[in-house]
């Protein structure tokens, strides 16, 4: 299993992308994840955003993160498709993410659901909705050899048998799920017999861990985190993330570990990385747990 970290964690320092690929080689990792952004921003286009722009050059970008021996694990496309909007801004969106990540040498992307019950459409319609949305992004993946990940993050992908339809949306190789420990765990789920049941369909996983306070707040009520302010093993979700490991290893996967967490300019994230790579038996690098 090979540790990576998303570059979410340096939100909140208005850090720039190349700013995270100079953390992830002074710290030893090999493999980054971040969100793409369609069209500009100021804050972005400022350099107080980690986070890379699809008008970037993909060919270039890569060439600078090979000075940096970092490569990407996935880039984030996770623009809800299950809402009415999903056809008309998240599935251009993914496509262009597609071709995007093929230059840059990515060979995945995170899509998901709204973290609510789509408003003006039953369950059903939205699952029809998002069946055919995927149907068309899974004939440009295949082409492209890009594997698009399902992420456990909304009102859909938190409910397990929602979850199992929508990977069955269709029959591809390249449609596979990114397991989130902390979004299951928010929902009221319990990411242990997620990992178990989703174990042959993983293909990234987000290591993600939750402060008491915030599961005594909102525990069952929410389904998604957008940023953890608690740092990996530090929270009530580390019995289960250890116990999801366990069954990763035993299932043979050997995909990214992305850490999910409130960088704070770096504390939060280097305990975090710490007690990843004490915990999972792994050495300092970024290869082999």
């Amino acid at each position: 299993m090979q540790i990576s970290f998303h570059t979410d964690a340096f939100n909140s320092s208005y850090w720039n992308f190349e700013k995270c690929l100079q953390w992830a080689q002074s710290h030893d990792l090999r493999f980054i994840e971040c969100g793409v952004i369609g069209g500009v921003s100021w804050i972005h286009g400022l350099g107080y955003q980690p986070h890379v722009a699809l008008y970037e050059d993909p060919l270039l970008l890569r060439r600078k993160m090979d000075r940096y021996g970092v490569a990407f694990s996935q880039i984030d496309a996770a623009y809800p498709l299950s809402g009415k909007d999903g056809p008309l801004y998240g599935v251009p969106y993914v496509l262009n993410a597609i071709r995007w990540a093929k230059l840059a040498g990515c060979p995945r992307i995170a899509t998901t659901d709204g973290l609510d019950r789509p408003e003006g459409l039953s369950d059903d319609e939205a699952m029809a909705l998002m069946k055919r949305s995927y149907e068309q992004i899974m004939e440009v993946a295949e082409a492209y050899q890009i594997t698009i990940n399902i992420e456990v993050h909304g009102y859909f992908t938190t409910n397990p048998d929602r979850l199992a339809e929508m990977l069955d949306f269709c029959s591809s190789p390249y449609l596979r799920l990114n397991l989130d420990t902390g979004n299951s765990f928010i929902a009221g789920q319990d990411p242990v017999q997620f990992a178990r049941r989703f174990a042959s369909r993983i293909h990234h996983v987000h290591i993600k861990d939750v402060s008491e306070s915030l599961a005594a707040a909102v525990r069952g009520q929410e389904t998604g985190i957008a940023v953890s302010h608690c740092a990996i093993g530090e929270g009530v979700n580390a019995g289960n993330i250890r116990q999801v490991l366990t069954i990763l290893r035993n299932s043979g996967y050997s995909g990214p570990l992305s850490m999910e967490c409130e960088g704070q300019g770096g504390p939060m994230i280097e305990r975090s990385l710490k007690w990843l790579r004490s915990t999972a038996g792994h050495p300092r690098g970024s290869h082999c747990v």
